[in-house]
């Protein structure tokens, strides 16, 4: 088991999910290279929110 912890999101997943959306609108559903890699980033951010999210409920 690993002693280094998690990433923590800064953001809620909700705010995280409307900026993928937002993405997805703004690129017609063609995402660059660029954009792919941001898109990425984005949702590993929207992931640990998520996570954080269940375990605060738990």
């Amino acid at each position: 088991m690993s002693s280094i912890p998690a990433p923590r999101s800064a953001r809620s997943a909700d705010v995280v999910n409307e900026q993928i959306r937002d993405l997805w609108a703004r690129t017609g559903g063609q995402l660059s290279a660029e954009e792919r890699a941001e898109y990425e980033v984005l949702v590993t951010e929207w992931a640990t929110a998520v996570g954080e999210g269940a375990v605060q409920r738990a």
